[in-house]
This record gives structure tokens, C-alpha cells and sequence, in this order.
């Protein structure tokens, strides 16, 4: 049996047990201290936010401020706010930390992986040639080589630029 200790985890299943008829999302995106939330820019319709359980450096999510599971429930301004949201990031991710490639979409359903079911958000996740090193492989552990408030100082200023 392996074992990798993720305390930090923690606050993230505590917080999902508390009230269950609550969105961590809506919640993310009331006002208050963007820098704390990790939230990197607020348009009309959505927003992007740092994911606090990265799969890899810079990993974030674009969400829509409305509660929904359905993509189909957007409007059109929505929807095409999604995108642009979607290609500004990529547009910072490549610039800033010299993302070489993009993995983005879309989970429903636990099925299909989806940890909050209820509120759709989409995945931009940076790529590097190599970044599929030996650790996953080994060890089945991903290393994260920078902490998320030192990447958010990184990424902040491009998105106000």
C-alpha cells in the first residue's frame, strides 16, 4: 500500500461535508478577497479561478456565475464568454509560464470524473514537452513545482493587463 500524505486535502473534504445544499462555487464567486480565492478575472458571465487541487502547474477554471449542470442551459453570451475566458487564459498560460500545449474541457457526471456535478466549469490545463515525467509513472505522484499563491502573483498581472 501506498501512501502519499496530502493534508491540505483536508479543508477541501471538510468544507464539501459542511452543508450540502450549498455551491462551493457560488460561494467562490460572492465578493470578497479575490487574491484569497485565487480568482484571476471576473467578466459579465464567468469567471477564472486558480484550481486549489492542481493536476498541473496553472491549472484553472473557468466558471459561469450561473448555477447550472447543463452546458445547454448558457446563453449565447455565456457560452461565448466561456471561450473567450477560455482563450484568454491560454493566451497568459503561454506567455507567462510558457505552457507549450493545452488540455481544456468539460466533466458531467461523476462518471466521467466530475468532483462538483452540480456546477459546471471547465478545465484549462497547461502542457510541457516532458511533463510526463517519471513520477506519475513510478510513484503514481504528481509534483507540483511551485506554490498557488506564487503562480497567482505570477499570472494577476497578466489578466489586468
Amino acid at each position: 500500500m501506498k501512501s502519499m500524505w496530502s493534508p491540505w486535502r483536508m479543508e477541501f473534504i471538510e468544507s464539501t461535508k459542511k452543508d450540502s445544499s450549498s455551491c462551493v462555487f457560488c460561494e467562490l464567486a460572492a465578493p470578497g478577497d479575490d487574491k484569497e480565492r485565487l480568482i484571476l478575472h471576473r467578466d459579465s458571465t464567468c469567471y477564472i479561478v486558480m484550481n486549489r487541487y492542481p493536476y498541473n502547474n496553472g491549472h484553472l477554471l473557468i466558471i459561469p456565475y450561473q448555477h447550472t449542470s447543463s452546458l445547454s442551459s448558457l446563453s449565447l453570451d455565456e457560452s461565448q464568454q466561456l471561450i473567450k475566458c477560455c482563450a484568454l487564459a491560454m493566451d497568459v498560460l503561454k506567455h507567462t509560464l510558457h505552457a507549450e500545449g493545452f488540455n481544456c474541457g468539460f466533466n458531467f457526471g461523476s462518471t466521467a470524473g466530475a468532483g462538483i456535478e452540480d456546477h459546471l466549469h471547465m478545465h484549462v490545463v497547461p502542457r510541457w514537452n516532458g511533463d510526463h515525467n517519471f513520477m506519475p509513472v513510478i510513484s503514481e505522484t504528481r509534483s507540483i513545482p511551485e506554490y498557488l499563491s506564487e503562480t497567482y502573483d505570477r499570472l494577476i498581472p497578466h489578466f489586468h493587463a
